[in-house]
């Protein structure tokens, strides 16, 4: 994912991995648009587990979801997330 000096530079980021096609809903991605839609499921979820505790990652029957989040940021209050 992101080397963890550049988190904060860049942002968080997110992978998503499905089986087929088929599991992928909607991708909008509209000329000079601003907004990025995208929907789809993972199936079932099989597990959740932090990766190295630096991505969260949700394994389901049709897909992964990967998203850099560590377990130090779901221990911050609520309140600081949006700061």
């Amino acid at each position: 994912m992101v080397p963890q000096g550049k988190r904060a530079a860049i942002g968080r980021a997110f992978a998503i991995e499905l089986n087929s096609g088929n599991n992928l809903k909607k991708v909008t991605v509209p000329s000079g648009a601003q907004r990025i839609l995208m929907q789809g499921t993972i199936g079932s979820l099989k597990q959740a587990q932090f990766v190295e505790d630096m991505v969260l990652e949700l394994v389901g029957t049709e897909g992964v979801l990967r998203v850099d989040l560590s377990r130090e940021d779901l221990a911050k209050p609520s309140e600081k997330r949006g700061q």
